[in-house]
């Protein structure tokens, strides 16, 4: 009697990476003119002779290659300062901002510091986040108030200063996670913070629909990121979780979605939830 339920072996061959998931796709121009600020646009260094890309490096990067000017702001200097370098190694124009987003006060700084600098902006890409505590009784109210005060306090802060400044047609991208869909992340703050980015993108969704300006969450899955192989290094289970398509995202296709969710591509999606995660979260 067979298992309707069981899921058929996979055969090597059948595990389909396109360019896109490689940073190799054709360039389309679509942020010609655009001006575009990426929260986040440093990567975790690792000690890997070939570490992957990162989600906000990449999200930079290809915003770059795309047309747009792009201010790569991030806590680390050294990292935002290499994103910048690789951008304009590639001829793109790009403009460094440090700025520790559990500062209130940094986060508006941020924001208008960069629509003077680049003469307006047209996204803003939200890519933060951190996790404190592990399990209820592992977690106290510091670890709690600590992981909210990036995962969503900063979103909040950061939004509240970028609405006003953002012509028609703009658009915010949240990165989430699907820990904000299912458990499975084992940090209660993580979990419930990156569940909140879904409230606060619908409410500025609402308040940005009558100027045209959009808002939308990407929710990556497993991506092979620098920090996504710290976390399988403390955490071998999470390299070994079965995936439908077969393999991780990579930072790359994390990417991309972005900037679907920034282009015009989307003009007629706002408030959503986009899940990148390979059917992990809906198939499994």
């Amino acid at each position: 009697m067979s298992d309707s339920n069981a899921r058929p072996e996979r055969d090597a061959s059948t595990v389909y990476t396109p360019a896109e998931a490689a940073g190799r796709a054709t360039v389309r121009a679509r942020f010609e003119g655009r001006r575009i600020l990426v929260v986040g646009a440093g990567a975790r260094s690792i000690d890997d002779p070939d570490p992957p890309e990162g989600n906000g490096r990449a999200i930079a990067i290809l915003c770059a290659r795309e047309g747009a000017q792009v201010a790569c702001a991030d806590r680390d200097e050294a990292s935002a300062r290499e994103t910048q370098q690789r951008i304009e190694q590639e001829g793109g124009k790009a403009a460094l901002f440090i700025a520790d987003v559990t500062d209130p006060a940094a986060c508006a700084t941020l924001v208008r510091d960069a629509h003077a600098q680049l003469g307006g902006l047209d996204g803003l890409v939200l890519n933060v986040g951190t996790a404190f505590g592990r399990g209820l009784a592992g977690t106290d109210v510091k670890a709690w108030d600590d992981t909210f005060s990036v995962n969503l306090r900063s979103h909040f802060l950061l939004c509240k200063a970028a609405l006003p400044l953002l012509p028609t047609g703009a658009a915010i991208v949240f990165i989430s996670s699907v820990a904000g869909l299912r458990p499975g992340s084992l940090s209660p703050a993580y979990d419930s913070s990156k569940a909140g980015l879904a409230g606060l993108c619908r409410h500025v969704a609402l308040e940005g629909a009558a100027r045209g300006i959009r808002a939308n969450v990407i929710n990556p899955g497993l991506i092979d990121t620098p920090l996504g192989r710290l976390a399988s290094k403390g955490r071998a289970s999470r390299a070994a979780t079965p995936i439908p398509l077969g393999r991780q995202g990579t930072g790359w296709e994390v990417a991309y979605a972005t900037a679907f969710l920034l282009s015009g591509e989307s003009s007629y999606i706002t408030g959503q939830s986009l899940v990148v995660d390979g059917g992990l979260s809906s198939i499994r």
